[in-house]
């Protein structure tokens, strides 16, 4: 069933039909609707994306401002480590591996989605694969793991192609320990909407039936990711980057710059 985009951006259970009331900064001129978004010029966008990011507009410039980049931390307390030693995830297979040992003996680049069928996540996916040439030159792995079930993992794993490792945390465990944020403020803002947009133009879809089973909607759908580098050692986390919002990717080069230290 095909799905419109002002469908992904404006489902909203809890508040239906919410106006939005934000003073307007104050422009020389008014650009058209794509030239606000900075999307692809010489394409026919549908009416309901032009109307729906002109009202956007405002709300994400204020965004950008404002500013949204995830928390950088290079370090992770002795709390934080001693709980990630409790944590087990699942291969695609069902093998259960406690979660520092995926970095005990090697350095990894291990990100960790908001839910299997998040569209945003698969953007994330396809964005770090592009640097795995990299990372496999350096003797780095490439590890994603995603808060659901084995079955879900597997289904990202055949819908994606990701050519790295993929783990099903289906306790959330990890995203606890590592203290991710959460909620619904985090997850529905202009900047994560405006992202969707570009990303439907890509050619890239939320996965529904994913996104709606019912423990992605009670626990996953409200949690954001981030991405770690860390290993060799259990305890070796280098870098630590959280998602302050849905869509939140750091910079490549800073990944790839902490890969390399």
């Amino acid at each position: 069933m095909a799905t419109s985009l002002s469908t992904v951006l404006l489902s909203n259970p809890l508040q239906p039909n919410r106006n939005i009331t934000q003073s307007s900064p104050h422009f020389p001129s008014t650009p058209s609707p794509v030239q606000n978004l900075n999307l692809p010029l010489g394409l026919k966008y549908p009416k309901n994306v032009l109307k729906f990011s002109a009202r956007l507009h405002h709300l994400i410039v204020t965004s950008a401002v404002s500013g949204s980049a995830g928390v950088e931390s290079p370090l992770v307390g002795e709390d934080t480590t001693s709980l990630l030693e409790t944590v087990k995830v699942f291969d695609l297979k069902g093998n259960e591996v406690s979660i520092p040992d995926l970095w005990k003996d090697r350095k990894a680049v291990v990100a960790f989605s908001r839910h299997f069928g998040c569209v945003l996540c698969r953007k994330r996916a396809d964005y770090l694969a592009s640097k795995k040439a990299l990372m496999d030159a350096a003797g780095v792995a490439l590890v994603l793991i995603g808060p659901g079930s084995v079955d879900q993992a597997n289904v990202f794993a055949d819908q994606t192609k990701f050519q790295g490792e993929i783990y099903a945390d289906p306790t959330y465990s990890s995203y606890e320990a590592l203290k991710f944020v959460s909620g619904f403020s985090t997850t529905f803002t202009p900047k994560a909407g405006l992202k969707i947009i570009q990303l439907y133009m890509e050619g890239y879809r939320q996965d529904w039936k994913l996104t709606f089973e019912k423990d992605t909607v009670s626990r996953g759908g409200w949690k954001q990711g981030g991405i770690i580098v860390a290993g060799p050692g259990k305890g070796n986390i280098s870098y630590l980057y959280k998602d302050k919002e849905a869509g939140d990717d750091p910079e490549i080069e800073d990944i790839l710059k902490a890969r390399c230290s």
